[in-house]
């Protein structure tokens, strides 16, 4: 197998990130309008009260990705836009935006990928506890039937929550993105837990009120390894160092732990037992919950680590070199997504998209007055390099969305 006729190219962006208007046409606040607020927060003091100003001129936005020939467009849906405390009343300027970008978007062939949750929780709802409140589950599904009742008749394509382990391990963990929390390891699997019951609970609602058949997946995130040699010790380790962990505190930020719950319905038997006196109660109907059968599995990759299996134990070979680094200082490692992907499809067996991928690089005018990027071209021929080679040897991957547009 590999990258057929059908294969989705696109790209990737979130509301909070490109839409600005953040107090305009009766949108709510979210929490990172008031977490970018805060001086020294965030680099240079930046907020996205205008960022790329997509609200006003996704237009402009659209007819660029037509004429760089995406295919496809994945973007978030601003919760607090269209539902501004969260639940109750609708916003009919929020709905009517994303109406009109959906249908600018057909209209010029690209087929749009929703993602229902992209960091930005409404303020109302985190100030009544956010995924620390068990109520989130059902507010959670609430936002999505008004978004199945809207917009399925013409997207058929959603993500539920991009990003767990971001969202909860930055955002309640370590205190880095909004809401700025640092919490206890039982808090911490109390809201992981929550997490994933919202997301079976908006897979159910979805599918409820969905107006034609929907494809429906989920977009987590976290290294992809690469072992250090083609040895079988290696490639086994770094397997392994991408599914295990062996501290309660890391659960937040591994990826067997929401893909065993979402594919399997079970947590990771090993690291359930590690984690389970630090956890609420874990029910039947939790996992059933959780578990709702989902089309895609997602993933956002940018690096990956080097693994030896050296000894039979997965050992982190520090600085192995050759790799150059972007400017948040993360390696560029072409292999990782070819490794990531096959070890991903061993496991889980269903078909990948991979949601987000992408390079942060300094933009240089050339004396014709080009950005000539080779940075950038030269990481994403890596990636797909890496990407073609995993699929011609049979993993089923679906699609690539660059991150950004």
């Amino acid at each position: 197998m590999a990258l057929n006729k059908n294969f989705i190219w696109g790209s990737a962006t979130a509301s909070y990130q490109v839409e600005g208007a953040y107090l305009e046409d009766g949108k709510g606040l979210n929490i990172f309008d008031t977490f970018c607020k805060v001086h020294g927060n965030i680099i240079n003091n930046d907020n996205g009260d205008i960022a790329c100003d997509h609200y006003h001129r996704f237009r402009e936005d659209v007819a660029l990705m037509k004429k760089i020939g995406l295919k496809a467009y994945r973007f978030s849906i601003s919760w607090s836009r269209i539902l501004p405390e969260g639940t109750g009343k609708v916003n009919p300027a929020g709905i009517k935006f994303y109406n009109e970008l959906i249908d600018e978007l057909l209209k010029n062939d690209i087929i749009p990928f929703v993602t229902l949750y992209h960091w930005d929780m409404p303020l109302a709802l985190d100030k009544l506890g956010g995924w620390r409140n068990p109520m989130i589950v059902q507010w959670f599904a609430n936002y999505a039937k008004v978004v199945a009742e809207n917009f399925s008749d013409r997207v058929q394509n959603f993500f539920t929550i991009n990003e767990p382990q971001v969202i909860v391990g930055m955002g309640h963990q370590f205190g880095k993105h909004a809401p700025g929390l640092r919490l206890t390891t039982p808090e911490l699997l109390e809201v992981m837990h929550n997490l994933l019951k919202a997301h079976g609970a908006a897979v159910i609602a979805l599918r409820t009120f969905g107006k034609q058949k929907l494809n429906i997946g989920y977009a987590p995130c976290g290294c992809m390894n690469i072992p250090a040699t083609d040895f079988p010790e290696d490639i086994d380790a770094a397997k392994r160092s991408m599914f295990e962990f062996d501290d309660p505190s890391y659960a937040p930020n591994s990826i067997s732990w929401y893909n065993d719950a979402v594919i399997f319905g079970k947590y990771p038997e090993k690291e359930f037992k590690m984690c389970e006196p630090f956890m609420p109660k874990v029910t039947e109907s939790d996992m059933k919950l959780i578990s709702q059968p989902i089309d895609f599995l997602g993933h956002n990759v940018y690096w990956g680590m080097t693994i030896s299996g050296k000894s039979g134990k997965i050992n982190y070979v520090k600085d192995p070199g050759g790799f150059a680094n972007d400017p948040h200082n993360w390696p560029v490692t072409h292999d990782c997504i070819y490794w990531g992907t096959k070890f991903l499809y061993e496991r889980y067996n269903m078909p990948i998209i991979i949601t987000e991928n992408g390079k942060s690089c300094l933009d240089t005018v050339s004396d014709d007055g080009a950005v000539h990027d080779t940075e950038r071209i030269s990481y994403i021929k890596g990636y797909l390099r890496g990407l073609k080679k995993s699929a011609e040897e049979g993993t089923d991957i679906r699609g690539y969305f660059h991150w950004s547009l």
